[in-house]
């Protein structure tokens, strides 16, 4: 099937919700109820009756936002799809083997960075990276792996069956009032031809927002976008389900 823009699904990061409450409430018993907002999980059950295709969630290993049980409360209420944004830890491993969540994204984790910057190195770890997406396989699990539009990671990739991609955006949404705006779109068009070509489903997400959308629409054979930032602000303005609404609109 060929992927446009008039199919093309949204699936909604929640994680900065998770934020909003962590700078409140991060030393508190609860994770939610009572005195303890705002909840990710009622924000995410908001986004999916505003049209949104799917939920992702980053478990970090320091929890800085996401908690084990918001990501076990998302699993058994929200009824579209739970994508579990996760590093390549022992324990975030067999917790995801645990609750089988539809797909995971394998992304990488720097304790210092404020959201994920970068693209997972699949080349540098391909053996530990190849474990993971083969356990994950083998329980049923799509992985997708969130990686730069770089030809050598999107053939390792490929090599390693990973059946999903996530291209990075973020240095297309960096230099968007730059002078290498175009430049670094057209490297993310090369990248989905290639990864398409060698049959992998095309993603991508990363500092996408309302403006830049238009653009990042142009980039071929594209199966989901991931949002989160954008429509967690929006949402302060709008509403959580008018800022869904209009993020979907553009997919129409």
């Amino acid at each position: 099937m060929t992927i446009t823009a008039s199919n093309i699904l949204l699936g909604v990061n929640v994680d900065h919700c998770a934020t909003v409450r962590q700078a409140r409430f991060r030393e508190h018993a609860l994770d939610h109820g009572n005195e303890v907002e705002p909840d990710p999980v009622a924000f995410a059950l908001l986004c999916e009756q505003a049209g949104a295709d799917g939920i992702t969630m980053h478990l970090r290993e320091d929890r800085r936002h996401v908690q084990d049980a918001d990501i076990r409360r998302a699993h058994a209420q929200i009824r579209t799809r739970l994508n579990f944004e996760m590093g390549c830890s022992d324990e975030i491993v067999a917790l995801a083997l645990e609750l089988k969540p539809h797909s995971v994204c394998l992304v990488p984790e720097s304790r210092e960075e404020v959201t994920t910057e970068g693209g997972l190195d699949i080349v540098g770890q391909k053996s530990r990276v190849g474990d993971v997406v083969s356990a994950m396989t083998e329980a049923g699990i799509i992985t997708s792996l969130f990686i730069d539009p770089d030809r050598a990671h999107i053939e390792a990739s490929a090599e390693l069956k990973a059946p999903w991609i996530e291209l990075h955006t973020g240095a297309y949404a960096n230099a968007y009032y730059g002078d290498r705006r175009a430049a670094e779109l057209e490297i993310l068009c090369q990248g989905a031809e290639l990864a398409h070509r060698l049959g992998l489903v095309v993603n991508a997400g990363h500092g996408i927002n309302y403006t830049n959308i238009s653009e990042v629409l142009e980039i071929p054979h594209l199966h989901e976008l991931n949002i989160g930032h954008t429509i967690v602000s929006r949402a302060l303005f709008v509403g959580v389900e008018q800022a869904v609404r209009e993020m979907k609109a553009f997919l129409k």
